[in-house]
């Protein structure tokens, strides 16, 4: 399957924000983790087996990522800014029957749209624990504030510094990346007990996210758990990844 062209729409105000499209039937949006983009989904061929059973896979990247605009004025990247570009990502291609999901902060951005009234028709949040969607600990965030703050210098060959190095080898502005984890909601448990959306948790048995993983999907009215072999960074590519996403969405289809 050739790769998708990169297609672009706008945020609610108005910043340049990239997509891609692949597949056709029954849309489902995925939304990528913190650094990276969309392609995170198609280096490792997700995207395709998805497209392959019967999706229309849509792939934004977030603001901040990828080919979407990156500004650096912090007024870019207001609270919960990345669910507002999931819902005008959702109106602009004008879907009204369709799934959801995520991984990583993906997943804390599906929860974030969920809670303020996204109506997918099943929802996935990979790669994610209720510790970290409460904002009680864990995640990336932490470390990545730690590379890239300017209050810390690294030991050359430390695994900070060797990061540091590949993140901007790759092309990640720090400046964006730091406004998007000032912008990144914590979610209590109130609203997640209101979901009432069909929701699969998909997390690695090695991930450290695991651990509060079941308490995430027992918080909503109808979360399921599902463990697959790997830690946060192997698990997603992992054919049993891929199996139990599509498993699930073809059980509310």
């Amino acid at each position: 399957m050739p790769a998708p062209d990169v297609s672009f729409f706008s945020g609610r105000d108005g910043v340049r924000l990239a997509y891609r499209e692949l597949g056709d039937g029954r849309p489902l949006v995925l939304l990528h983790g913190v650094t990276g983009d969309a392609r995170l989904w198609l280096s490792p061929g997700q995207a395709q087996t998805l497209a392959a059973r019967g999706h229309r896979v849509i792939l934004p990247d977030f603001r901040g990522h990828g080919m979407s605009d990156r500004p650096h004025d912090a007024a870019a990247y207001p609270p919960d800014v990345l669910a507002d570009d999931g819902f005008a990502l959702v109106e602009h291609l004008g879907l009204a029957d369709y799934d959801l999901g995520g991984y990583s902060l993906g997943a804390r951005i599906v929860v974030r749209m969920l809670v303020r009234g996204a109506a997918p028709r099943r929802a996935v949040v990979a790669g994610q624990g209720l510790r970290e969607v409460l904002g009680t600990g864990g995640g990336a965030g932490a470390f990545l504030r730690r590379l890239f703050d300017g209050t810390e210098e690294f030991a050359p060959g430390s695994r900070e510094q060797l990061a540091a190095e590949a993140m901007l080898a790759r092309g990640e502005d720090p400046v964006a990346l730091l406004h998007v984890l000032d912008s990144i909601v914590a979610t209590p448990l109130e609203p997640l007990h209101g979901i009432g959306v069909p929701t699969l948790v998909a997390v690695g048995t090695e991930d450290e996210r695991a651990a509060t993983a079941g308490e995430l999907a027992g918080a909503m009215a109808h979360g399921t758990m599902v463990s697959v072999p790997g830690d946060h960074r192997s698990a997603p590519v992992t054919p049993e990844f891929v199996a139990a996403i599509a498993d699930f969405l073809a059980a509310g289809a």
